[in-house]
């Protein structure tokens, strides 16, 4: 007999986190860059000279983890499918299943990692850490609410 409650449960909290997840993610990069700002050292101009310091190239994107997204493009489902995928392996009490993914995720953006640009190994790593902990969490929450009902 199946249980809807427990249905109700694993369903809910799988779309909340794999589909409100990635707003949470945004929020992390936006705090990431911030931080990052504060923290870089800008050259100061100096005083004894009156050229203006010389201007970033336009052609070069700006910086920091929101910019790198240009880069590894098709995040957004990535992280979803990340998610969905560490989700379901943790309630089937399949944790090998988080490294395949994590292995899979890995090898698939190798090229675009090894890529010279600013910004787009720290944002592969943000994002998959706080996507892999909301999912590890969520997953975690499921498993104790199912135990209540």
């Amino acid at each position: 007999m199946i249980d809807w409650a427990h249905v109700g449960i694993v369903v809910g909290m799988g779309l909340l986190v794999t589909l409100l997840g990635g707003r949470v993610v945004t929020a992390v990069f936006r705090m990431a860059d911030s931080m990052s700002d504060r923290h870089t050292s800008r050259p100061h101009p100096d005083p004894v000279r009156s050229a203006p310091p010389h201007p970033e190239p336009a052609d070069q994107p700006p910086l920091g983890a929101q910019a790198a997204a240009v880069t590894l493009r098709g995040g957004a489902w990535i992280g979803v499918l990340e998610r969905l995928a560490v989700f379901a392996s943790l309630l089937a009490h399949y944790p090998e299943g988080l490294a395949i993914a994590l292995a899979v995720k890995g090898l698939a953006r190798y090229p675009e990692l090894k890529a010279p640009e600013t910004g787009v190994a720290e944002r592969f790593i943000i994002g998959t850490f706080v996507s892999v902990l909301l999912a590890c969490g969520a997953a975690g929450l499921t498993l104790w609410l199912v135990t209540l009902v």
